[in-house]
């Protein structure tokens, strides 16, 4: 394992219809939310549906495809790389993000 790689793979839900932004360079920034679920049955027998949440940023003709087909709801196969940035609120505060860009996309079931 000598060429790891930070790659990552979700089949989820849009929780929201992309936001869709075309820099003054002319590149285009997409960006949604993607829920995925788990289930389990917990010590009692009951069924447990954990659902996570991903905040997803895509670029160019990524993001040009999620702009013409995609819309809160519709079920995706994303697959991408993991960062990690910061930022300054307005009050100043630092804040941290994990976000998954996308390099590719599936569009999957029928909503």
């Amino acid at each position: 394992m000598n060429a790891l790689k930070n790659r990552v793979q979700l089949i989820g839900n849009l929780g929201n219809d992309p936001e869709i932004i075309t820099l003054d360079s002319g590149k285009k920034l997409a960006k949604f939310s993607l829920a995925t679920n788990e289930t389990y049955k917990n010590a009692h027998g009951q069924k447990v549906t954990d659902t996570q949440w991903h905040s997803i940023v895509a670029w160019n003709q990524t993001a040009t495809i999620i702009e013409q087909y995609a819309q809160k709801g519709k079920e995706v196969m994303i697959e991408g790389k993991l960062t990690s940035r910061s930022y300054e609120d307005s009050d100043g505060v630092k804040r941290y993000i994990t976000e998954v860009v996308c390099q590719e996309i599936l569009l999957l079931g029928s909503k």
